[in-house]
């Protein structure tokens, strides 16, 4: 079972990390279905990391746990709230890492932190900066506080983001493609990260990713989903021999030079 015990080391109270339902959820765009019957939970505490070819619905269905979309039919739960009502999201503290980060390039890395901080007032200058240099400190950007985003790397961007995300004391942090665009050993990287926080913090952290080596090393489950449909959830141990020859060439696609696959592709 994941462990979901570790006190959040911003403050004293108890802060437990919240699950995820997806029950019978269906959702559709006009008359293109995106996603069809996702029946789901993610367990407490516990890394889910969401796969899938491009366009198979894995961005919108991250954007129904935030409540950005309601589905068609069906229900998601956070917690034991309705994904949709706005009050769970005054009720449960959920954060989004970006792909591309979304941080503002006219602040400096410190004033990026501290702007969801001080705009909900959540304390005076004091107690926003620790928080803010707590949460630099735990992803070694200390001596990037003062810098601004287009000074940095794209690994460290990527940081900066995940930074910004904890001064929210989150139980549900949410990622989408958090090592695209990286090189592979700034990929390992925040794939540590990832799964360090885990023990950190209190909270359920849900990824989508194209990854399979972030999947494969630190979820605790893994998700495929193509076509709007949930194939299979499996432990990454068990996605080392998939059994669905879906999910095995989605995994381990062979480089066929003499059938290529682009020319099987739709115009």
């Amino acid at each position: 079972m994941p462990c979901s015990s570790t006190r959040n080391p911003f403050t004293a109270e108890e802060s437990p990390a919240v699950g995820v339902t997806f029950e019978g959820v269906n959702k559709s765009f006009g008359d293109h279905v995106v996603l069809k019957d996702i029946t789901l939970q993610i367990e407490p505490g516990e890394i889910f990391v969401l796969m899938g070819p491009s366009g198979s619905g894995k961005s919108v269905l991250l954007k129904h746990i935030v409540g950005l979309e309601a589905p068609s039919s069906g229900r998601v739960t956070v917690g034991s709230q309705d994904a949709a009502d706005p009050e769970t999201r005054e009720d449960v503290r959920m954060a989004l890492v970006f792909q591309a980060g979304a941080l503002f390039n006219s602040l400096t890395v410190y004033d990026n932190l501290a702007l969801y901080l001080r705009e909900h007032r959540l304390g005076n200058e004091g107690k926003i900066r620790e928080k803010v240099m707590h949460s630099l400190q735990i992803l070694s950007l200390e001596n990037a506080a003062g810098k601004f985003p287009s000074e940095l790397s794209g690994g460290m961007r990527k940081r900066v983001a995940i930074a910004r995300a904890l001064v929210m004391e989150p139980q549900l942090l949410l990622y989408d493609e958090p090592t695209s665009e990286l090189d592979p050993v700034m990929s390992a990287t925040i794939s540590e990260i990832i799964a360090s926080l885990k023990d950190q913090y209190r909270v359920t952290s849900v990824v989508v990713s194209h990854d399979r080596d972030l999947a494969l090393n630190i979820a605790d489950r893994v998700g495929i989903l193509m076509g709007g449909e949930l194939l299979t959830i499996a432990s990454p141990e068990a996605l080392k021999n998939p059994q669905d020859p879906r999910v095995m060439d989605f995994l381990n696609p062979k480089i066929d030079l003499h059938n290529p696959r682009f020319k099987k592709l739709e115009t």
